[in-house]
């Protein structure tokens, strides 16, 4: 899943350590490759994406923080990726944010989102009530484990670059307070194009490349067409292939995903003569990064995902939670005791057998890829799903579910739905993408 802001940031609030120490560790979770951190904001507990994309953070999920209390707030108009209009946006002012109790600022800015639209929660699976990106990253060198989903928050000037056989430095660019690196591909048959990306940690891509046909940046011939992700200004589309390799300094991946978004989806998008696309966090999280915004570096040290394969959807079929559905359950309670009628050793046993209803999240359909072996067999978006191959879905997670929709190439797939109030079967087998 795939969300883009773009906000402009003219005022200026600091976070600090409130403590004596040189750093401060936070666990966080990571979801479908992004990072998920635990945020307080004035005394009301919240879950957070990292984005290094973004300038000021967003609030867009209030129905389970009902008792957060905004002050100072104005109606402005926000615009993102995607072909629509600008949105309707609240700017907050002088809120408190906490990480972990001793990581402060008494004065932050905040964006509220009112358009249920545009929400992560139900594409991930999980409570998502907004996102923070630059204020961090500029107030502290940031230093992420994804390996071991936990992020040290360093002063500035206390942290040492490591020198090892499996890290490199890199020059790290910020423009508009973005951060930016410069990396190569080999693409249609050309070897080491070079490329200016943004790093996007809040992209669940891996690779998105404008095209760019005077510098080689063209859609593979063997490509398909595809939902990207969702921005403020509306859905974004476009192609997706793969490059032969993607080249950072030493580090080389092969076979990685690539996505050209068309142009209507990028039309708003600043800064585009200035960068080529953006490196997400199926790429970030193969490697354990350290940020230095204040020294202008970004060191890379490859981990235990450096290896791992990059997959596309095979079943064609996009998740989410949308509401909830009643769950019958039949329980059974055995009874043990002496039967009056039976000799004095006998013992009586009496089986009780009822239903259990309990509520649960309904897995449905929010996209479906045109052509795809879902799509073929007759699946449609806002199909919710029961059963994968027999097995209930109502006791998994989301991405439990996506998973079992993607287990490897001639799988065959027995699924069972409600469409309309009406229970449905259906049959495909799944094939590899690309």
């Amino acid at each position: 899943m795939t969300l883009f802001f773009c906000v402009s940031s003219p005022a200026q609030s600091y976070f600090n350590l409130s403590s004596s120490r040189d750093y401060r560790s936070v666990r966080f979770k990571l979801i479908s490759n992004l990072i998920v951190l635990p945020v307080e904001i004035n005394g009301v507990e919240l879950s957070f994406i990292l984005d290094t994309g973004v300038n000021k953070p967003i609030l867009f999920d209030l129905t389970s923080a009902d008792s957060l209390k905004l002050k100072n707030t104005e109606a402005i108009y926000i615009r993102g990726l995607g072909g629509g209009e600008p949105i309707k946006a609240y700017k907050a002012n002088n809120n408190v944010f906490r990480i972990k109790k001793d990581i402060v600022n008494y004065n932050e800015d905040i964006y509220l989102i009112l358009d249920q639209d545009i929400n992560f929660a139900p594409r991930l699976g999980v409570p998502i009530h907004g996102i923070i990106g630059f204020e961090l990253f500029r107030d502290f060198v940031v230093e992420i484990n994804y390996s071991r989903k936990k992020i040290k928050f360093y002063r500035p000037g206390t942290y040492k670059h490591r020198t090892c056989r499996r890290c490199q430095t890199f020059q790290l660019d910020l423009i508009h307070n973005k951060p930016y690196l410069r990396a190569a591909v080999d693409l249609n048959g050309r070897k080491d194009v070079d490329v200016k990306l943004l790093i996007d940690s809040g992209s669940s891509d891996a690779l998105w490349l404008f095209k760019k046909e005077e510098e080689g940046l063209v859609t593979p011939e063997n490509h398909f067409a595809d939902f990207l992700g969702r921005g403020l200004s509306g859905s974004i589309y476009g192609n997706r292939a793969r490059v032969d390799k993607l080249s950072i300094g030493q580090f080389e991946l092969e076979e990685a995903k690539v996505a050209f978004p068309d142009s209507i989806s990028i039309q708003h998008l600043q800064n585009l003569n200035e960068r080529d696309g953006s490196l997400g966090a199926e790429v970030l999280k193969r490697f354990n990064i350290a940020f230095d915004y204040s020294e202008g570096k970004i060191t890379l040290r490859r981990n235990r995902y450096f290896k791992a394969p990059f997959k596309y959807n095979m079943s064609g079929i996009e998740l989410q939670h949308n509401g909830i559905r009643v769950v019958r359950e039949l329980e059974s309670n055995i009874r043990r005791g002496r039967s009056e009628d039976a000799p004095s050793e006998g013992v009586k046993i009496q089986l009780n057998r009822f239903f259990k209803y309990s509520l649960h999240p309904a897995f449905e359909i929010a996209e479906i890829r045109e052509g795809s072996p879902a799509c073929l067999a007759g699946l449609q978006k806002g199909d919710v799903i029961l059963s994968v191959n027999g097995k209930a879905t109502f006791r998994r997670s989301l991405h439990e579910v996506t998973e079992m929709l993607n287990v490897k190439p001639g799988k065959r797939i027995r699924l069972e739905v409600e469409r309309k109030g009406k229970n449905m079967e259906f049959h495909f087998e799944l094939k590899k993408v690309l």
